[in-house]
């Protein structure tokens, strides 16, 4: 697919998925919930590759979240085993496009394992400035906002990566409409799209359309 036809300068620095629907889309299908996981694997890395082609920095996905511990005990210890294989199976693509991985969320609960992985491929790539690719894992907005005020400073500076600018571009699939407890803060300004594709059929071409509509909006900042 041609790349979309927006001005280098409409090309959002910072864009945040939620990467919803795995489970419908394994469900609607007769399979087992952890194959839409598996599924929506693919979309991302591919969603990794269309981000690069444009040009986003910084590139934001919603990987697991504070309240994800309360799904069912099976999909949670599938979750937590996936995650582990896929640093370790994709940190190396990831390093050849010089793509820097950072995980972003609370370390307490995460098995010492998955953490690990985490740590090694965070080491792995730390010099890369292509793109930094932030996983947020075990994260949640309340949460964020919490440590950053249990520290007594101001709240912007002690943020999980307070250095990434704020969400421009904020992405949810499978036709949901709400934040979830999404980079609250940092989404204060940022565009919403919302679209009924479930993540597993999530692609380049539906970022490169969404990167589309972003660049046809005028965005005001509370301003005129």
């Amino acid at each position: 697919m041609t790349l979309p036809n927006i001005p280098e300068e409409r090309v959002p620095a910072h864009v945040a998925i939620i990467m919803d629907g795995n489970g419908r889309w394994a469900e609607e299908r007769g399979l087992h919930r952890t194959q839409g996981h598996e599924m929506g694997e693919k979309a991302l890395f591919d969603v990794v590759e269309g981000a690069l082609e444009v040009g986003i920095r910084y590139l934001s996905v919603y990987a697991f979240s504070t309240e994800n511990w309360n799904r069912p005990q099976e999909e949670v210890d599938f979750l937590m085993g996936f995650n582990r294989m896929l640093l370790r199976q994709r940190r190396g693509d990831l390093d050849e496009r010089r793509v820097k991985i950072r995980r972003v969320g609370r370390r307490a609960g995460v098995p010492e394992d998955v953490l690990v992985e985490f740590d090694e491929a965070e080491a792995k790539t730390a010099h890369h400035d292509r793109m930094d690719l932030l996983i947020c894992f075990n994260y949640g907005g309340r949460a964020e906002l919490e440590d950053a005020a249990s520290t007594g400073g101001p709240l912007a500076e002690n943020l999980y990566a307070p250095e990434v600018p704020d969400v421009d571009l904020l992405i949810r699939t499978s036709g949901e409409m709400r934040l979830s407890n999404f980079l609250l803060w940092q989404s204060a300004y940022a565009e919403l799209y919302f679209t009924d594709v479930l993540w597993p059929d999530f692609d380049r071409h539906a970022l490169f359309k969404a990167l589309e509509d972003y660049a046809s909006r005028e965005r005001r900042f509370g301003g005129l």
